[in-house]
């Protein structure tokens, strides 16, 4: 009698992409989508998911296992741009490749405590950006890293408005509620 699956955590959330086999013995490269991917090494369990295009396989090539949806980290480091990962599940190269394009989620409970006035994106995504006066802005769907700074993306408020971007820096923003879910910020409405 095969054993349940485990069970995903309510917490969970995608911090990478598997690129690729890493090695001949089923080491998969991964791109974390943090400069700092804490929270891959923290973590024991990965969580998979299919990603959004599906690698061809060569004519004749032997058909491939299900993708597992938990892997157990055995040794995880930082390889260049990349992080490099062997597991329990993955014992050969084509296995591990065939993974590539695997989005990896971990639980938020791995995640390091961000520092005083540091936020983490998944936190900032969804809340409700006010200015001075107290007019809604919009909502933040996103963020968009450029080098010196990152830029909010904001669905407006108002139906039919386009995309506002406000740069994330102490000029621009006031303060962040996590808790009234909020970024009050010096933001005109006709910028």
């Amino acid at each position: 009698m095969a054993s349940a699956p485990p069970a995903r955590p309510e917490d969970i959330v995608e911090v990478g992409r598997v690129l690729g086999a890493w090695g001949v013995k089923g080491g998969i490269r991964v791109k974390a989508f943090s400069s700092d991917p804490q929270a891959l090494f923290a973590a024991r369990q990965w969580f998979l998911e299919p990603g959004d295009t599906v690698l061809p396989r060569p004519a004749g090539a032997q058909p491939l296992p299900p993708m597992p949806r938990l892997l157990h980290i055995m040794q995880v480091r930082e390889q260049g741009d990349s992080v490099v990962a062997t597991t329990e599940e993955l014992t050969d190269r084509d296995a591990a490749q065939a993974l590539a394009g695997a989005r990896v989620l971990v639980s938020r409970a791995h995640f390091p405590k961000p520092d005083q006035d540091e936020f983490y994106w998944i936190d900032l995504i969804g809340l409700a950006v006010l200015n001075r006066e107290g007019v809604a802005l919009g909502d933040v769907i996103g963020l968009i890293e450029t080098g010196p700074h990152c830029v909010l993306r904001l669905q407006p408020a108002v139906a039919d408005a386009e995309e506002r971007l406000i740069p994330f820096v102490d000029a621009y923003v006031d303060r962040v509620d996590l808790a009234a879910r909020c970024i009050h910020v010096d933001w005109d409405p006709d910028y």
